[in-house]
């Protein structure tokens, strides 16, 4: 693994323990010799999850689309920032970028990478470990509904069983470093049986 892709929000959220974990994981990244990549911005999550890894010395790319740019909310202190047109283009800047991706508390643009990640390994198109920096539980109700997408036979186990989820960020990046070097073939997509 040499790069992380991670997903966080703008907003810096109701806790101060998300600003610290962003904080921390960006310098727990730099601290392993990983590069980050990530959505670009100097505000909320963004900025503290970038301000961590290059406080510890670390490579940060961004990738921010033009319009966000011209509302100066990118980071000006950045390894590399690389502008495109479109948050399409974002994401597969970012997705090509790197050999894991982590998500942070954020909110729908948030869930918006993470999902199309998760669907992505799904269906067989990567096979990059995802994992979850679950800060406070604020990820919790959304593995409950994974669980349950499993249990009503619309995820497969497999795939649930493929998301990393820690409390801890060094945790979380020691399971992804492992998942990275275990990288098996993705089972074909089936429907499921019948009841």
């Amino acid at each position: 693994m040499r790069r992380v892709c991670v997903f966080c929000g703008s907003s810096s959220g109701r806790l101060p323990a998300y600003v610290e974990a962003a904080h921390a994981f960006g310098a727990a990244v730099a601290s392993r010799g990983l590069g980050l990549v990530y959505g670009g911005g100097g505000v909320g999550l963004m900025g503290a999850l970038a301000d961590g890894a290059l406080a510890a010395g670390g490579e940060v790319i961004g990738v921010i689309p033009q319009q966000l740019v011209d509302r100066e909310l990118a980071h000006v202190g950045l390894t590399e920032l690389c502008i495109v047109e479109s948050l399409h283009e974002r994401k597969a800047l970012m997705a090509v970028q790197t050999d894991a991706f982590v998500a942070l508390p954020g909110g729908f643009g948030t869930l918006d990478e993470l999902m199309e990640q998760l669907t992505w390994a799904q269906l067989g198109l990567h096979s990059k470990p995802v994992g979850l920096l679950d800060v406070e539980d604020y990820w919790r109700p959304l593995i409950a509904f994974a669980q349950h997408a499993t249990n009503e036979g619309f995820v497969r186990e497999p795939d649930l069983g493929a998301i990393a989820v820690a409390d801890d960020g060094e945790a979380l990046l020691a399971r992804l470093e492992r998942m990275t070097e275990e990288v098996r073939p993705r089972p074909k997509w089936t429907q499921p049986p019948a009841p």
